[in-house]
């Protein structure tokens, strides 16, 4: 993999988001066909406490949030179908973007997060494209491949998510208004492979920003 990284051109970036994309899948695709849904308050998969392997399924964006909170007169159905289709635009922007930096031969560093960035977003859009045809449930029972009815549409699938890594867990002060008294879990949100390429390709080019160039 790090040879594939050095010198990236057209060629080596479709083969590393290639890779990248391929891992987030299989993944999912293995956590779907071996597991049902984690219920709130069951045992997770796996549970070292730092770290919780988990099957919950997203229909919303980053860490739960669903557009139709943000616009609150938007239902559900067309909630998920306007983010469905938002990530498809923001799919063919960004690989239109890469695509513009590897002709211009942009930094290195750029193409790579780009490509980080490109690999997260395509396989996020995938499971919202396909998986509510290609799978059956996975609430109280392991999911099937390609039943004769999905448990949704076309474009209304859900995200599957799976790593949790709760690092510490504290009892807010009483006197913290709003807050005071309640548990919290630093970092409690759950996530997949494709959420860790878009936030390491971000994370690289907040680091890194002066020494790429947009």
């Amino acid at each position: 993999m790090i040879s594939l990284l050095k010198n990236i051109d057209a060629k080596k970036s479709v083969i590393f988001i290639l890779i990248l994309i391929f891992l987030d899948q299989w993944v999912k695709f293995y956590i779907k066909l071996n597991y049902p849904l984690t219920i709130y308050g069951e045992m997770p998969i796996v549970d070292l406490g730092f770290f919780k392997l988990l099957f919950i399924e997203n229909k919303g964006m980053a860490m739960g949030a669903r557009l139709n909170n943000l616009i609150p007169f938007l239902d559900d159905n067309t909630a998920k179908l306007t983010l469905t289709l938002f990530r498809i635009f923001a799919c063919i922007g960004i690989g239109v973007w890469l695509r513009s930096i590897i002709k211009n031969k942009g930094s290195q560093l750029l193409i790579i997060c780009i490509c980080l960035i490109f690999a997260g977003a395509v396989g996020n859009l995938i499971d919202s494209i396909f998986y509510g045809v290609i799978f059956s449930s996975s609430y109280g029972q392991v999911a099937t491949l390609f039943p004769e009815v999905g448990y949704s549409s076309l474009f209304y699938g859900s995200v599957v998510d799976m790593i949790q890594f709760p690092l510490a867990t504290w009892v807010w002060p009483t006197w913290i208004p709003y807050i005071g008294g309640e548990e919290y879990t630093f970092f409690e949100y759950v996530f997949n492979f494709a959420d860790s390429y878009i936030s390491t390709g971000v994370i690289l080019l907040l680091i890194f920003n002066k020494k790429v160039s947009f």
